[in-house]
Formats: C-alpha cells, sequence, structure tokens
C-alpha cells in the first residue's frame, strides 16, 4: 500500500511541476492535461525504477523518458500537436537540479581552496562525480525522448499535418 501511495504522490508532484514548466513556453489549453499525465507516469516510473528495482538514475531516466516519448507520440496525434510540446515540460521534472547544483558548488570550493591539496582533491572528486551523474542523465533524457521521433519519423512530422481529404 505504501508503494502505491509514493507513486501517486511522486506521480501528482510531477504532473503539477511539468504542467508549470509547461506554462512557460505557452502551449494549447488542450495540452496541460497531457503533459501533466506524462510527466507523472515518467516521473513516478523512474522512482519506481530507483527506489524498488535498484536502477541508477541514468537508466531509470532513459526508460522513463522513453515511456514520455512513445506516449507523446500517440497524445500528440489525438490532440494534433507537436510532440517537443508535451514532452519537454514533462522531462523538466526530471533534471537532476541537485547533482547540478552540487557540481557548481564543488568547483566553487575547489578554486577557493586550489592551494590546499587535500581539501581540493576532495572538492575535485565531488565536482567530477556530480557533473558526470548530471550530464548522464540530462543525456538519458534527450536520448529517451527523441528516440520515438527517430524510430517513427513520418508519424511523428505528420502528427500536425493535415490528412488529405478524398476527393471526387
Amino acid at each position: 500500500m505504501n508503494v502505491v501511495y509514493d507513486l501517486i504522490t511522486d506521480g501528482l508532484f510531477a504532473a503539477i511541476a511539468g504542467m508549470g514548466f509547461g506554462a512557460i513556453s505557452d502551449p494549447p489549453l488542450k495540452a496541460f492535461p497531457s503533459i501533466g499525465i506524462l510527466a507523472a507516469l515518467g516521473h513516478a516510473l523512474r522512482y519506481a525504477l530507483m527506489n524498488y528495482a535498484g536502477i541508477d538514475i541514468a537508466s531509470a531516466s532513459f526508460c522513463a523518458a522513453l515511456l514520455i516519448g512513445f506516449v507523446s507520440l500517440l497524445l500528440g496525434e489525438r490532440l494534433r500537436c507537436p510532440m517537443t510540446v508535451l514532452y519537454i515540460p514533462a522531462l523538466l521534472p526530471m533534471i537532476p537540479g541537485m547533482y547540478a547544483y552540487r557540481a557548481v558548488f564543488s568547483l566553487i570550493m575547489f578554486m577557493q581552496n586550489i592551494d590546499s591539496p587535500a581539501l581540493s582533491g576532495e572538492y575535485m572528486a565531488a565536482l567530477q562525480l556530480n557533473a558526470t551523474v548530471t550530464v548522464t542523465v540530462i543525456f538519458s533524457l534527450a536520448v529517451g525522448a527523441t528516440l520515438p521521433i527517430f524510430l517513427f519519423k513520418e508519424r511523428a512530422y505528420s502528427m500536425t499535418r493535415e490528412k488529405p481529404r478524398n476527393r471526387k
């Protein structure tokens, strides 16, 4: 029961954040529920993979982004809305902000303690770790979300185009 509560809570907060990020880019109003659904599904999947399946953050993020990409292909076609309008705001709650913050903080502390070999080495190690996680997760999110576009190029391109009518 606790697992279901955790996933629903995680998905709900991700949906709110995703729709908030979506509002910045001014999508059509009909896209907001889909953005929320995509953010909730993706973030809840990543949360479940990381916390209950023991998968690392980069692999879990790739799987979640892949799910968001494929579902945005279906929802985009139904809404006649570009996939990117749906999946980019849905991905943003999964950006590893704490790792990015720690990377920048470690860089600053490294520069301030450059004369102390012990401290500078510690901060350099933290910088490398956090920067690597940040870059890897963002790369995984980008590849996972755009892979459906490359796999279904014609379908992704034609989803916002008028379908030809049968003329007699």
